[in-house]
C-alpha cells in the first residue's frame, strides 16, 4: 500500500491555505479527503465545508479547521456566495478553492469578481470563461461543443416535448440510455436515476410519462460495454490552456456496474487520448482542473466523450507523477505562483475505493466483463480511504457507511437493474 506524499521538489507557499467547497449532502466524499491529505502532507494549511463534525474529512489529522454547513446546491446563489465569504474571513487570508462538485464549480466560475475582490485578500481560483463550466456540466452543452469542435461523443437527442419523445421512439435504434440532462438536476428533480438503460421504443414511453411536457433528459446512442473501455483524464491547465499536469488511466470497475462511480481504476499511458484531450481543451479555452469520462467504442475506434467535470475528480488520487505532482498540488502551486515541477505518470499504479469495490467486483464477475489495458500487476496501491499516516477518516467512513451504506448500495443495485427498461 502507498499513501505517500511523494516527492515535491518545488516547495508550496504554506502561507496560502486551501478550501474544500462542496455543496450537497454527500458525508462520504473520498475525493475530498484525497485533497485534504495531499496538501496536507506537504505542509499547506487545509479547510473544508463539512456537513458536520463527524464526516471523513472533518476527522482528517491534515484538517486545520471544519466549516460545517449543510447545504443541497440549490439554494440562491447570493447565499452561498455569502457563506464562502464568511468562512473567508474566518481563514482571514488568501485561500484556494477547491471545489468538489459541479454546483461549487460554476458557482465560483460564475461570481469570479466577489470571490476575489475581499477585506481578506480574496479567494484564488483559475480564472475561466464564467459560462463554460456551467456547459460543459450540461450534457446538452457538452455534447453541442463536441459537435463544434469535433470531438466524437455518443449519438444524442434532447427531446424538448413529448412528441419529440414519440418521434425519437418511432425511428431509433434500441437499446438507448437516458440521462439527466443538466448536472444539477440530481439534488433537485431528476428525471431518471443516473444513467438508464432503455431496450425497446414500449420502454421509453413507459418511463416518459413522468417526465412532464418538457422531458429534462438527453438520449444518447448505448455503447455496449462488450465493445468499450472506460477511460479517464485528469489534467489541469493554466491561464493559456496549457497542461502543466495530465495523466491517462483506465477504469476498470464502478458502482453501479458499468455507469457509476469509480470503484477501482489502473493509471496506463494513453499518448492519443492525452493529445485528443489537450486539444479539445485548448479548443474549448478551459483553465483549472478538469475530469473526464470517455469511453473507447472498439466498432469504429474512436474515444466518445461521456462526461465533462470542470473541478476535481474523486479519484483524482489515481494520478500522481514521479515528481510527486497530482492535479491538486498543481492547481495550488501555480495559482501561489511557484512552478510546476515536470514529471512522468506513475504507470500501473492502482486506485481501489473499498467500501464500494467489492460489490462492483462481484457485479463485473457476473457479468464476465473484463478490461484489456488493466495491468496484470499493479506497480502500487493508493486506497480512497486506508492511510497509515491519517486512520481516522477510514474508520468514520466504516461508522457511516455500514448499515445505511450497505442499504444505499442495495438501492443502487436495484436502481441500475431496474434502469434496463423494455418490456
Amino acid at each position: 500500500m502507498t499513501n505517500s506524499s511523494g516527492g515535491v521538489p518545488c516547495t508550496p507557499d504554506r502561507e496560502v491555505p486551501g478550501l474544500i467547497v462542496k455543496f450537497g449532502d454527500y458525508p462520504l466524499h473520498h475525493g475530498g479527503v484525497g485533497a485534504i491529505r495531499s496538501l496536507g502532507r506537504i505542509g499547506v494549511p487545509m479547510y473544508a465545508i463539512t456537513e458536520d463534525r463527524h464526516t471523513p474529512a472533518a476527522v482528517s489529522r491534515y484538517l486545520t479547521g471544519a466549516f460545517p454547513w449543510r447545504t443541497t446546491g440549490a439554494e440562491d446563489p447570493g447565499y452561498l456566495i455569502d457563506g464562502l465569504l464568511r468562512i473567508g474571513r474566518r481563514i482571514g487570508r488568501p485561500t484556494v478553492l477547491i471545489p468538489t462538485d459541479e454546483e461549487a464549480a460554476v458557482l465560483i466560475a460564475e461570481h469570479q469578481r466577489e470571490l476575489s475582490e475581499t477585506d481578506f485578500g480574496g479567494f484564488l481560483f483559475p480564472r475561466v470563461d464564467a459560462a463554460l463550466p456551467r456547459r460543459l456540466a450540461s450534457k446538452e452543452g457538452l455534447h453541442e461543443l463536441c459537435v463544434e469542435h469535433g470531438l466524437s461523443s455518443p449519438a444524442s437527442a434532447c427531446p424538448q416535448s413529448q412528441d419529440d419523445i414519440e418521434k425519437f421512439a418511432a425511428t431509433a435504434a434500441f437499446p438507448v440510455v437516458a440521462k439527466n440532462r443538466e448536472a444539477f438536476q440530481r439534488r433537485e428533480q431528476p428525471a431518471v436515476a443516473g444513467t438508464t438503460r432503455i431496450d425497446s421504443a414500449h420502454g421509453l414511453r413507459e418511463l416518459a410519462r413522468d417526465w412532464g411536457e418538457r422531458p429534462g433528459v438527453i438520449l444518447q446512442e448505448y455503447l455496449p460495454r462488450e465493445q468499450a473501455e472506460d477511460w479517464v483524464v485528469h489534467a489541469y491547465f493554466d491561464e493559456n490552456s496549457a497542461p502543466l499536469a495530465l495523466f491517462t488511466g483506465v477504469k476498470v470497475r464502478s458502482w453501479p456496474p458499468h455507469a457509476g462511480m469509480t470503484a477501482r481504476a489502473y493509471v496506463v499511458d494513453n499518448p492519443e487520448l492525452a493529445d485528443l484531450a489537450a486539444r479539445f481543451i485548448k479548443e474549448i479555452g478551459f483553465t483549472g482542473i478538469i475530469d473526464l469520462d470517455l469511453r473507447f467504442d472498439r466498432r469504429d475506434g474512436q474515444y466518445k466523450l461521456l462526461d465533462f467535470n470542470p473541478r476535481m475528480g474523486a479519484q483524482f488520487r489515481l494520478f500522481e507523477s514521479e515528481t510527486g505532482i497530482d492535479v491538486v498540488r498543481a492547481m495550488h502551486l501555480h495559482l501561489t505562483g511557484r512552478e510546476v515541477p515536470e514529471g512522468d505518470q506513475r504507470a500501473g499504479h492502482r486506485y481501489v475505493v473499498e467500501n464500494i469495490d467489492l460489490p462492483a467486483l462481484i457485479a463485473y464477475r457476473r457479468s464476465g466483463y473484463l478490461t484489456p489495458h488493466a495491468p496484470a500487476r499493479a506497480s502500487g496501491t493508493e486506497f480512497a480511504w486506508l492511510a497509515a499516516d491519517d486512520m481516522k477518516p477510514f474508520f468514520t467512513m466504516l461508522a457511516r457507511f455500514i448499515r445505511p451504506g450497505a442499504i444505499h448500495l442495495y438501492q443502487l443495485w436495484r436502481t441500475s437493474r431496474r434502469g434496463s427498461t423494455g418490456k
